[in-house]
């Protein structure tokens, strides 16, 4: 789909559908009220229109014109980014549902124009491969809007990246394993520009990498870890950025079973990875001015003959002896392997990734991300740039007590405290001890990975959650 800027007016342009973003207190164009006859004030008047964000009210035709059908979109009463980004992808699926090749986007004065065509190109998104489909209609997405066109360029730039972590996180766990996963993260690195190193089981295991491997080792498929790395041409900074994900392709829980219910969507276990990769092809493409390197940790959860049992102790790549308590907490034992390594291999600072806990889902729902770490201003950066493009985090503490109920008695930590109080901080705190001091902070998406109930921008599936905020972060480092 062909995503470019017009600055004109939307009467110059050969389209089928014209989209309206309007808010609840707006006035309606005038120009385009005037062709209808009065009809927008009329609907606004009659309470027929409110501006809700979300709201849709279509109208046939445009006389004069070549437009087939106009959409009327609401943003609410106070419209802020992830309005306007959920607004431009429900334009693009009204369009499609209509059957329309081209749409046009009339934004306001002012509107982020690269906000709007990542929303666009976010809203064609459909799981593919499993099941017949149709061809997608929309062909191509006009923004109305003073702005300059290379930021629709950036703003898709950043949706495949997003679209990339959704399609592979909806990738069912068959088609799906750590060494699949591996070949196409190299695959997607290569063909972004990026340095792809990736590491076997073979080479864990020379490495040292004993918490990986040990959650792997139930498994006939054997864990990974490939690095992928962006080096600017021309740095704008010494600082050398870490994206740390987990990739855990399939969690039954191992030996500590999970329940069946819901089990089958414990394929988007790999989500913090599916986000890291989106996120590190986007950057190489778009090569801010900050060196970038990601680590995705692959591996299947299984229980077998083989698998890591409860009490086990493992040692971890820093040397740090766990007890395995819960072997269904093993997303926190990838990491720290990881985490490590991209501490030996020079991070200044650290971003992880993970579909971690479900306490978080208890804790904030599927609307918000929880961020943990060890450095404030890393914290507000990630926190400010998720406001910039709509995508919102919560932060929560990191007292040094959180920490007693991850020591161990028979080893320096245990993967799982005794009881349930504070598990999304707890599992924080638990990695906060293999980053070696670094600046660091940690993203726990498991309430936000997944969209249970289709919404007006996008079906049910994966979310491709904090792919946004993370390459603007890279984009706008030490501002």
């Amino acid at each position: 789909m062909k995503i470019t800027i017009h600055s004109g007016n939307w009467e110059e342009l050969d389209i089928d559908a014209l989209a309206v973003l309007q808010a609840a207190n707006a006035t309606p164009d005038a120009a385009l009220d005037a062709r209808l006859g009065g009809l927008l004030g009329e609907l606004r008047d009659n309470g027929e229109w409110t501006g809700k964000a979300g709201q849709c009210t279509l109208i046939h035709r445009v006389p004069e014109s070549s437009v087939q059908r106009l959409f009327l979109l609401g943003v609410g009463a106070e419209p802020m980014p992830r309005h306007w980004f959920a607004a431009a992808g429900q334009a693009v699926r009204q369009a499609a549902k209509a059957k329309c090749r081209s749409v046009a986007i009339l934004l306001p004065e002012g509107t982020d124009a690269r906000l709007m065509a990542e929303g666009a190109i976010y809203g064609m998104h459909r799981p593919s491969g499993y099941k017949d489909q149709k061809p997608w209609p929309v062909e191509e997405v006009i923004l109305l809007a003073g702005a300059e066109p290379a930021e629709a360029d950036r703003g898709q730039l950043t949706a495949e990246g997003i679209n990339l972590a959704r399609e592979l996180v909806e990738i069912p766990a068959n088609d799906l394993g750590p060494e699949e996963f591996a070949m196409r993260a190299a695959q997607e690195g290569a063909a972004a520009g990026l340095e792809v190193e990736v590491f076997d089981e073979t080479a864990l295991a020379e490495m040292g990498a004993g918490a990986l491997l040990a959650v792997g080792q139930g498994s006939v498929r054997p864990p990974r870890l490939v690095r992928l790395s962006y080096v600017p041409k021309n740095p704008t900074s010494n600082d050398h950025l870490f994206l740390v994900g987990k990739g855990i392709t399939f969690d039954t829980g191992g030996l500590s079973l999970k329940p069946p219910s819901g089990m089958e969507k414990m394929k988007y276990d790999m989500g913090g990875a599916g986000t890291m990769l989106g996120a590190i092809t986007a950057i190489g493409r778009l090569k801010p001015g900050v060196r970038v390197s990601c680590l995705l940790a692959m591996a299947e959860n299984m229980p077998s003959g083989t698998a890591t049992r409860p009490g086990d102790i493992i040692t971890a790549l820093n040397g740090k002896t766990i007890e395995v308590i819960n072997t269904d907490a093993e997303g926190r034992l990838v990491l720290a392997d990881a985490l490590t390594y991209a501490t030996r291999l020079g991070a200044t600072h650290i971003v992880n990734a993970a579909t971690l806990t479900g306490a978080v889902s208890v804790a904030l729902g599927s609307i918000r991300v929880a961020l943990l770490g060890n450095d404030k201003d890393l914290g507000d950066a990630i926190a400010l740039r998720g406001r910039q493009c709509g995508e919102r985090f919560w932060p929560l503490p990191m007292d040094p007590e959180y920490l007693d109920a991850m020591k161990g008695d028979m080893s320096d930590l245990r993967n799982a405290s005794a009881d349930r109080k504070a598990g999304t901080i707890t599992a924080g705190k638990f990695l906060e001890q293999f980053v070696d001091g670094t600046p660091w902070a940690h993203l726990d998406i498991a309430g936000t990975c997944w969209v249970d109930k289709a919404q007006p921008n996008c079906g049910t599936g994966a979310s491709g959650v904090a792919v946004r905020t993370l390459v603007r972060l890279a984009e706008c480092w030490g501002e």
